[in-house]
């Protein structure tokens, strides 16, 4: 919105909302003088009066064309604050105070307010101190400024009334919601990237904890899965970094369709290493079968992926059950992860299994047996594990007999 205002190739996204901003209440203003300076021209002929109005309309016209030119919005917020303060209370004091202006004084609430918008609130404090001594002069000499100004008739002092009041809160309204439609957008952004680092639910409890507070949780039943592309570091030592780069994107991002399709977790990706959980955070009794389905048809989702070069992408999955322990780690660029003996199996399943098939272990297979078709691998020796019996997943229950 209204991106070409003061437009610098290098401002954030907080600069161009901020320039928008000061631009469609500095515009309503300016267009607000000019019509209050026909007005005051037609009640109260050229005098004072019409001529502040007028002068408010250039100068803070004449701002906004400056922020444009010299690509800095900070000239209009100035001004624009200045001179709703100061000129609109010289513009009561000239009518006849309070009742004989209609209370234009309540223009000058918008300068604080701005203020608060774009600046620190001890930078937004000396605007609020002017509008405080401009209301106490009015307080005050309203008595000496209401003897001294216009004859106002009843039916002007109503019309300047309405006008004043009806059409500052309207231009504080306009005002205010941008700025809230502005920041709601940026705290979605913020949301919806906090839920792309973290699961859904872990986001919502990190952002209701105070800073420092330790997120954790033990799960009894969880499942892990490890994926990792066979061959990758001869074959992508080859490549193009920026071509490497853009083919794992493609693969990880088929991953996290299937993942996303199957409801589950997807924890990290290590280098071209792939982590998936299910049953976390949310815990569910199929956690083991989900996640076996989720296997087969990543495989099925990696042989579809055409091949570049005459290169195909191979993985070898793995996958274990049991308990873990999993929380945010990290101050910045926190992330969500688990622990235990169960990663460490899952890792293993993967590393010591055959590409494009999906090796299970003995506590895998035992919640699962009756759901899908297996290869007995027979026994592997398991760094740090001794020797573990494990299995291959080759189908459904349904695709074959039990």
């Amino acid at each position: 919105m209204l991106a070409w205002f003061a437009r610098n190739p290098s401002d954030s996204k907080d600069t161009r909302s901020a320039k928008s901003a000061i631009f469609i209440v500095a515009g309503l203003c300016t267009v607000a003088g000019v019509v209050w300076s026909l007005m005051y021209l037609a009640i109260l002929g050229w005098g004072v009066p019409t001529a502040v109005t007028l002068a408010f309309s250039v100068v803070v016209g004449g701002s906004l064309v400056l922020s444009h030119l010299r690509r800095n919005h900070l000239y209009a917020v100035y001004v624009e604050i200045f001179a709703i303060i100061a000129l609109t209370a010289v513009l009561q004091w000239s009518i006849g105070g309070i009742s004989d202006s209609g209370f234009v004084l309540v223009w000058a609430t918008l300068g604080p307010i701005i203020a608060l918008m774009f600046f620190p609130v001890r930078s937004a404090v000396p605007w609020m101190v002017l509008l405080l001594v401009c209301v106490a002069i009015t307080a005050a000499f309203d008595p000496w400024f209401s003897a001294h100004g216009y004859d106002v008739p009843p039916e002007a002092t109503r019309l300047f009334f309405a006008m004043n009041l009806g059409v500052s809160s309207s231009i504080v309204f306009v005002f205010a919601g941008f700025f809230v439609m502005a920041e709601r957008a940026q705290r979605e952004r913020a949301n919806r990237l906090l839920i792309n680092v973290l699961p859904e639910e872990i986001a919502e409890i990190l952002q209701e904890q105070p800073d420092g507070a330790t997120i954790a949780d033990r799960y009894d039943s969880v499942s892990v899965l490890f994926a990792d592309i066979v061959g990758s570091t001869p074959m992508f030592s080859e490549l193009d970094p920026h071509y490497v780069v853009d083919w794992l994107n493609e693969i990880f991002s088929v991953l996290d369709d299937v993942v996303e399709r199957h409801g589950l977790e997807k924890i990290k990706t290590i280098g071209d290493a792939y982590m998936v959980a299910a049953g976390i955070p949310d815990r569910r009794d199929d956690h083991a079968e989900a996640l076996v389905a989720c296997a087969l048809e990543m495989v099925d989702a990696v042989d579809a992926i055409p091949p570049r070069h005459d290169r195909r992408i191979r993985f070898r999955f793995g996958i274990h059950s049991g308990p873990v322990v999993a929380g945010v780690i990290g101050k910045s660029r926190f992330h969500f992860d688990l622990w235990g003996d169960v990663v460490n199996v899952a890792a293993r399943m993967e590393s010591h299994g055959e590409a494009g098939r999906v090796q299970i272990s003995d506590a895998t297979h035992d919640m699962v047996k009756d759901r899908f078709q297996f290869e007995p691998r027979g026994t592997i020796s398991v760094k740090g594990k001794g020797t573990m019996s494990t299995w291959f997943v080759t189908s459904p229950a349904e695709a074959g007999n039990n």
